[in-house]
């Protein structure tokens, strides 16, 4: 008797519909509507914010997938990763007007080669960063208390900050020919119901995709990615199999960097500039938002989670009926962020653990 009036309380809260799942499915629903009347009133306007959604959300997967590769095998918010991310930007920049001087929109045999150049000097010199931050201001630190290491890697991101500050000013670095023309090309790759899509965002997609792959397969398929994910799963039992943890670390790091440092030269073929400050109040944090929708950790929850933001910020600041706007999205972006933590910290694809993330 006991047992069963024990278990009756039990047994009224499981069948009790939860009010979270109704609010989330409600705001779906919403959204849903909001953009089929859009859809119907412009669809155009629909159709165009969908690719640049699109390309967005290519740009932001780079980024948010550094910061799940780091929070993956240490459990660190990295947040000087979109520091890193701005240095790449910066990097490519140099590169490609002052070293190499291309000329927007002109030649695309001089063209392609100094995007690949740019691509492989951005990645080589953010991987190596990102590297050498690891080795100087997280190792002394992994045994310490996990707020030591967030403080550290607030700091090293006012650093990098700093030092960009000094280099290239405070003023937005431009990548375009003294015209005012821009490197990318915009001519028309293809016209579907009057929705031009131009070579500008194709080439950012061409140039995401193999990065992404090539990843997968590094971390699914090679001795590497398995010695990064026994570490991730278990330090101290991955050393007792011979896996050498700081050097599998040092490399997550070195490969965390790469993909930022691709983004970074991504993101100023596509914006055009790049300033001081991008990395730690916009991009960065927009990525890091990315990263936690998906499930922080997961890395295809991570490129789930970056195409939605990026697909939420175009379709608010493209569709015109009854969206907020531009002056919006980063509210709506960080809003995001509060729910997922609140309601579903473990993310879209992430799992729950007994810590609750």
């Amino acid at each position: 008797m006991a047992t069963e009036a024990r278990r009756q309380p039990l047994l009224r809260a499981l069948q009790r519909p939860s009010i979270v799942p109704l609010l989330g499915s409600l705001l779906v629903v919403l959204l849903i509507v909001l953009l089929g009347i859009n859809l119907e009133k412009s669809p155009s306007a629909f159709f165009s914010a969908l690719l640049i959604g699109i390309t967005l959300g290519a740009i932001y997967a780079l980024i948010a997938l550094g910061y799940t590769l780091v929070y993956g095998i240490l459990e660190l918010i990295n947040f000087a990763h979109g520091d890193v991310f701005m240095f790449g930007g910066m990097v490519s920049a140099t590169f490609l007007v002052n070293w190499f001087g291309i000329q927007g929109g002109e030649g695309a045999l001089t063209l392609w080669p100094a995007i690949l150049g740019a691509l492989f000097v951005a990645m080589a010199f953010c991987g190596l960063l990102n590297a050498a931050i690891e080795r100087v201001a997280y190792r002394p630190l992994r045994g310490a208390p996990r707020l030591a290491p967030l403080i550290t890697a607030i700091g090293m991101s006012f650093i990098l900050q700093d030092v960009a500050l000094a280099w290239k000013g405070p003023e937005y670095v431009t990548v375009q020919t003294p015209d005012g023309v821009t490197l990318l090309p915009h001519g028309q790759v293809f016209s579907i119901g009057g929705v031009t899509y131009t070579w500008n965002k194709l080439i950012v997609v061409i140039l995401t995709v193999p990065v992404l792959l090539a990843l997968m397969w590094l971390v699914q398929r090679t001795r590497q990615g398995k010695a990064m994910r026994a570490t991730a799963q278990d330090q101290d039992a991955a050393a007792m199999m011979g896996i050498n943890v700081d050097r599998t670390i040092s490399f997550t790091f070195l490969l965390a960097g790469t993909l930022a440092g691709a983004a970074g030269l991504l993101y100023v073929l596509y914006f055009t500039q790049v300033r001081f400050d991008l990395g730690a109040l916009q991009l960065g944090l927009v990525a890091f938002t990315a990263a936690v929708l998906g499930g922080i950790g997961n890395l295809p929850g991570a490129v789930l989670g970056a195409l939605v933001i990026g697909l939420i910020q175009a379709f608010n600041e493209r569709l015109t009926w009854h969206t907020p706007g531009s002056d919006w999205t980063e509210s709506i972006v960080f809003s995001i962020l509060i729910l997922i933590l609140v309601f579903r910290p473990e993310g879209l694809l992430g799992e729950r653990t007994p810590e609750g993330g």
